[in-house]
């Protein structure tokens, strides 16, 4: 059961980062919407895993190859969903899975029937232009730097606390924590597709147990919420040194969002 979570990590994140990495926002949009539902898949193992008494991590094996064209990254998706077969479980839940995959199957087919659709691949140039816009070379590196660090961040705290969520009885701590999920899932949105912009997609590195197994509640809120003030700093310093105002007001914006995300914190502390 657990080697099935796994891939259905490893595909999560497959169909996730395509999403990134594709430049037509019909596209995007879609896989996006398909990554969410290969999330719920992972939750729903992992309850299913926890009712039967096993257990499950967020090891991984996958790597993100760098590819050219958009026929390339979906020719590779289908093939990593095909090869999810094998790890269906033989219930009613692996024929959930089994039926969205068949649907986001025959999407992808639709997607490879128009050559139109295969457009020019950027997201892994490393190019690091913003767009049409000239920013400086300072500015450029302390963006990178932000987005390598966040976006690492925000796919930790997605599985941190989705780990957390599935153990808890309490109502409250199961509210926040969905909350949390959801906006680290805007969060690591927002920062992979301006990584994809930049030319520098990168997956996360992979989580260590000790990471996501919480002995200590209260102290891994109170650790948490120093993290959550050192992002807001960071938001800031960004949004004073970018001189671009559109890319100023979303750190602003950001940093308003983490403000909550303490109070959440506190009212489980």
């Amino acid at each position: 059961m657990n080697k099935t979570y796994q891939k259905k990590h490893e595909l999560w994140l497959s169909t996730l980062f395509a999403s990134f990495a594709i430049n037509d926002e019909t596209i995007k949009s879609r896989l996006y919407d398909f990554s969410q539902i290969a999330f719920r898949h992972m939750k729903w193992l992992g309850e299913q895993t926890l009712e039967n008494g096993e257990n499950y991590n967020y090891d991984r094996s996958m790597v993100l190859l760098k590819r050219n064209t958009v026929f390339e990254i979906i020719e590779a998706l289908k093939n990593e969903i095909k090869a999810f077969h094998s790890f269906y479980p033989d219930n009613v839940l692996g024929k959930r899975i089994k039926t969205d995959d068949i649907y986001l199957l025959e999407y992808l087919s639709e997607v490879l029937s128009k050559e139109e659709n295969n457009k020019e691949i950027t997201a892994f140039n490393m190019q690091r232009k913003w767009e049409d816009r000239e920013l400086e070379q300072s500015q450029i590196d302390a963006l990178t730097l932000f987005l390598f660090d966040e976006s690492y961040k925000e796919y930790e705290l997605i599985l941190i606390y989705a780990y957390m969520q599935a153990r808890t009885k309490n109502i409250l701590q199961f509210n926040v924590f969905q909350d949390l999920v959801d906006e680290s899932h805007f969060h690591l949105k927002s920062f992979g597709n301006m990584m994809a912009k930049l030319g520098i997609l990168a997956l996360p590195r992979e989580l260590h147990e000790m990471t996501y197994v919480v002995k200590d509640l209260d102290k891994f809120l109170v650790d948490g919420i120093a993290e959550e003030e050192a992002a807001k700093v960071m938001c800031k310093e960004l949004s004073d040194a970018i001189t671009d105002e559109k890319l100023s007001k979303f750190f602003d914006f950001i940093n308003y969002q983490e403000n909550y995300h303490i109070e959440l914190m506190k009212k489980l502390l």
